[in-house]
């Protein structure tokens, strides 16, 4: 059983590769992860990014076993964000154990990620 981690964690793309999908193996999506996952693709100069930065820490301890909370810094893993599509930051991903993942943008309120982490990575 993985340990409860209380924290966000930062991904590279060979990290992105063996925790959420390697998307050089196969095109079908297939998620690696044993837990549901909010990935956070952001940038350190965007001001609505580090408006969510202290939301997600704080689901990250008040979820913490049940999902994970993982951020990518677009400007270091331009590989990541290019391969997503991702054009916009904040982008946020919900990936939940089994199907596709969702993609939501811009700086969400708490209310709205804690009613995605229920209807979306907790639905079971």
């Amino acid at each position: 059983m993985e340990t409860a981690i209380k924290q966000t964690v930062h991904l590279t793309t060979k990290d992105f590769k063996e925790k959420v999908f390697n998307y050089e193996k196969g095109k079908e999506w297939k998620y690696e992860g044993t837990l549901p996952a909010i990935i956070d693709f952001y940038a350190d100069w965007c001001q609505p990014c580090k408006m969510v930065a202290p939301v997600l820490e704080d689901l990250a301890r008040e979820y913490a076993g049940q999902i994970m909370i993982y951020k990518v810094n677009t400007e270091e893993e331009q590989e990541l964000a290019s391969v997503f599509g991702i054009q916009s930051i904040p982008t946020l991903l919900f990936i939940p154990k089994e199907g596709q993942p969702q993609a939501a943008m811009g700086a969400l309120p708490k209310h709205s990620f804690e009613k995605a982490i229920k209807d979306i990575l907790l639905k079971n």
